[in-house]
């Protein structure tokens, strides 16, 4: 008698187990997320020091800077890098490096001086800071500019003759000073960077004396700086009583020059 298993036809196959589900799409990998690039800065005059980061040209730049110090980006003239002196050499161009420091030079005192084009050059050399401002990059020595002294590397040219410039590219500029006719006068309005009060006065010189009156002393003192000459060191001298009703007067205290920043060393 055939059993049942024999009467199974051959060949059959068995329910085929099922496929095993599949399994769930890898999540996509997270960018990698860029390391925040902080720079330093202060306002080369003298200030503190701000953290300026996300800015990705000259405009943005500038905009950030004012965004710390509270001033208007059109305030900024210039910059230069790991100085606050007014230094060609130093100036900002297309790269910064990490341990940068960014001084920002901001518009100080307007000027105006009259020039009389005895020669085709001038005698200057212009660039512009990218953002609207030409300004003196070199002055030629024994050229027309150089004799007039009040002009110096750092100003920012506004305009020529009324004509206002600011907007223009330094080769337009430069254009502008070339056709002005010679033999006769024309106006230049120049802007000078901010400096500390140490140089607030004279052109490219310092052999004037300042006196200022001030409170930080007490209110009865004034604040005397005297220089003897250019490359001599400032000092303050407290004329009246100081604190606590003691005399001032001759009490000398010998502050540093550097740039046109003081500097006192810390008291012992």
């Amino acid at each position: 008698m055939e059993s049942a298993a024999a009467r199974e036809p051959r060949g059959a196959e068995g329910p085929r187990p099922s496929a095993p589900p599949p399994s769930p799409a890898e999540p996509p990998a997270a960018p990698r997320a860029r390391p925040r690039l902080v720079f330093r800065t202060q306002l080369a005059h003298g200030s503190p020091t701000g953290k300026i980061e996300g800015f990705t040209n000259v405009r943005e730049l500038y905009a950030k800077i004012a965004e710390a110090f509270g001033i208007a980006p059109t305030e900024i003239l210039f910059c230069t890098l790991n100085s606050h002196k007014v230094d060609m050499q130093k100036l900002l161009g297309g790269q910064i490096g990490l341990e940068d420091f960014i001084f920002a030079h901001v518009r100080g005192e307007t000027k105006e001086v009259e020039v009389t084009k005895t020669e085709d050059a001038l005698g200057l050399t212009i660039t512009d800071n990218g953002a609207g401002y030409a300004f003196i990059k070199r002055i030629k020595e024994g050229s027309i500019i150089n004799r007039i002294e009040a002009v110096c590397v750092g100003d920012s040219i506004e305009a020529i003759n009324d004509h206002s410039i600011v907007g223009c590219r330094h080769y337009e500029v430069a254009k502008m000073l070339r056709e002005l006719p010679k033999a006769q006068p024309f106006t230049l309005r120049l802007v000078q960077p901010k400096r500390a009060f140490a140089r607030l006065f004279g052109g490219r010189k310092q052999h004037v004396g300042l006196h200022l009156s001030t409170t930080l002393l007490c209110p009865s003192s004034s604040l005397v700086l005297e220089q003897q000459g250019p490359e001599v060191p400032w000092y303050v001298r407290r004329e009246g009583p100081g604190r606590a009703g003691q005399d001032g007067a001759g009490n000398l205290r010998r502050i540093r020059h550097s740039g046109g920043r003081l500097w006192e060393p810390p008291r012992k």
